[in-house]
């Protein structure tokens, strides 16, 4: 542990190797529901180069989540699930018009960040049920053109609203409906904008379409890569979750915590970026910054023992770690035990990024790889816990603070 701390690999720049990696998941397309492309076509081949004998990978009949298992015969060794959600947000065709426009609907997005913005269009054959198409090309659209936009809009005293949005097949001549009906678009299919992910200006940056949240989902293979290319653990279960439908409320998580049952969740998303958020100082926001480190959040339903444990290997290996405030919900797939009614101890990891939901939005990749690391060594933690026998249940039960005994704070900073 102490080579991690001396290396450092936070502060230097990712090998385009594991960059290569990162973009890969994050460009997989993979909507709401339409996850595979990203657990099964990116994730899962990845993780069987490195997978070791003994461990297994689950997959589920509901959705594509995806989950590697590093000890599915040790059911009562102590067990920690590791989430990143696989699904992007998408638009969804709404209705064909008579003249050929595809009208959308803008689910997450900020409908003005959608204007003139390529995206690819998924649809399954008509004739042909189960087989998928892919549309390129196409672009995102609202007014046509500044000349067709009242005064209010045109002068920016008003906005692009979501019923205004369309997708541009640039058809033309008459029966412009049945254009787009012959190649078999129709409600429903999903629409993903079209960028990829790629080094930033500033040193160590990147930005693209959908860091939220292929980097979850990259933070947890990565660090599944890390324990079983140092030979695993011994006393402690991992359970590498890649799920579905977190961003239609975080229904694939829930389903994950009630078919494994861990004794633990952590949960690894995207943060904001509120120290360079514009309009928002007197929101008082945390100063959580891209560059600064992984975030990890206090509240809700987190807990308390988990993250006292996560903020101590930080603090010994010199981790770079953010406070985030969390209310009465992480907003992350940290819900996912509670939601489904398993008792397991829960945290959320993230690392802030800038222009969430949008083309653009952009990360560090030091604050990736001190995720990465710090989940690496509070696995590591937990598993040499009681003389290097391993982390029990009852650590969890007993472990809860006892606010009655706090010691008084001194005006001197010590307590």
């Amino acid at each position: 542990m102490d080579d991690l701390k001396s290396s450092a690999p936070w502060k230097r720049p990712m090998p385009e190797g594991q960059f290569a990696f990162l973009r890969d998941i994050v460009g997989a397309p993979s909507p709401i529901g339409l996850e595979a492309a990203m657990t099964f076509g990116v994730i899962e081949p990845a993780v069987r180069k490195f997978l070791p004998k003994g461990w297994a990978i689950r997959k589920f009949r509901g959705s594509a989540s995806l989950v590697v298992d590093s000890a599915p015969a040790a059911r009562d060794a102590f067990s920690v699930m590791l989430i990143g959600h696989a699904d992007k947000i998408r638009l969804q065709v709404r209705s064909v018009g008579e003249d050929g426009k595809v009208w959308l609907n803008s689910d997450s997005f900020l409908p003005s960040t959608l204007v003139g913005q390529e995206a690819i269009l998924f649809s399954e054959d008509p004739a042909a049920p189960g087989e998928w198409r892919v549309l390129e090309g196409a672009t995102i659209e609202a007014v046509g053109a500044v000349h067709f936009a009242d005064p209010d809009l045109r002068e920016g005293r008003k906005g692009i609203t979501a019923p205004m949005l369309y997708l541009e097949l640039h058809t033309h001549g008459a029966d412009g409906r049945k254009q787009v009906e012959r190649m078999g678009i129709k409600a429903g299919d999903p629409v993903l904008l079209a960028r990829k992910v790629r080094r930033g200006v500033a040193p160590d940056t990147f930005s693209g379409a959908y860091l939220d949240n292929g980097l979850g989902c990259f933070v947890v293979a990565e660090a599944l890569r890390l324990v079983a290319e140092s030979g695993g653990l011994r006393n402690v279960r991992i359970l590498g979750a890649m799920a579905a439908y977190e961003e239609v409320g975080r229904l694939g998580s829930r389903v994950l915590a009630q078919e494994l049952r861990p004794d633990a969740v952590v949960a690894i998303d995207v943060a904001h970026d509120f120290k360079a958020a514009p309009g928002v100082a007197d929101k008082r926001f945390p100063p959580n910054a891209m560059g600064e480190g992984f975030t990890l959040a206090a509240g809700a339903i987190t807990s308390a023992w988990l993250n006292s444990l996560i903020a101590r290997v930080a603090q010994e290996q010199a981790i770079p770690m953010q406070w985030k405030v969390a209310g009465k919900d992480t907003g992350t797939d940290a819900m996912a035990a509670v939601l489904a009614s398993i008792d397991a101890a829960a945290a959320s990891l993230g690392f802030p990024i800038r222009n969430m939901h949008t083309v653009s939005e952009t990360g560090h990749t030091g604050d990736v790889l001190a995720a990465i690391h710090v989940l690496v060594a509070m696995l590591r933690a937990l598993d040499g816990m009681h003389e290097g026998r391993g982390a029990r249940p009852d650590d969890l039960r007993e472990g809860h603070p006892r606010l009655d005994r706090a010691r008084p704070i001194s005006p001197s900073g010590s307590a």
